[in-house]
């Protein structure tokens, strides 16, 4: 997309054409998509977490002031929307947690590929025990690998207050994961 062609397109989306909306998505859609897998740790919500960016965007792209990318606008919907689906699947997995009948007891020798599972699923236990705010901090900085300021302008906070809510972050879930018995 070219800056002599957004605003004409941004309008186009804005008016629900599906030409405009599907443009938008070949040139957002990969980068959102790893986003909301990187948060959410699940393939299957990701896209559904992108698929709602995406019907939300006609609507939501009445309030874009162009302070930003669009990718940004997009990440920021996208972490808007996932904040509830983090809350959500928390919910589910304690859930399924307490219903379960047997703990599953580690394998003695796991293959590579099974204790990577098991490291994801423990950090993110971790992260659904994290605020929010926290959660969105460590996920953009430390996974997305973006910066302070960075991750601020995507989330709308000031720069310090998105490092202050990294450092807590990084400090709950060090204490959450020393917590774990190995």
């Amino acid at each position: 997309m070219s800056g002599d062609t957004e605003p004409s397109l941004l309008a186009r989306v804005a008016e629900r054409d599906p030409a405009a909306i599907d443009e938008v998505y070949r040139a957002h859609h990969a980068a959102l998509r790893a986003f909301a897998r990187r948060y959410i740790g699940e393939h299957e919500a990701a896209e559904d977490l992108v698929h709602d960016v995406f019907v939300a965007l006609p609507d939501a792209i009445k309030r874009f002031r162009g302070d930003s990318s669009l990718r940004t606008f997009l990440s920021a919907i996208a972490v808007k929307r996932a904040y509830k689906h983090v809350r959500s699947a928390s919910r589910r997995r304690a859930a399924m947690t307490r219903l379960a009948d047997q703990p599953h007891a580690p394998s003695p020798r796991p293959d590579a590929a099974v204790a990577q599972q098991q490291l994801a699923a423990l950090l993110y236990a971790a992260l659904d025990k994290l605020s929010d705010d926290h959660r969105t901090a460590f996920v953009l900085c430390e996974i997305d690998q973006l910066t302070a300021g960075e991750a601020a302008a995507l989330t709308g906070a000031p720069e310090a207050t998105m490092r202050t809510r990294l450092f807590h972050a990084r400090a709950k879930l060090r204490a959450l994961l020393e917590e774990v018995p190995r």
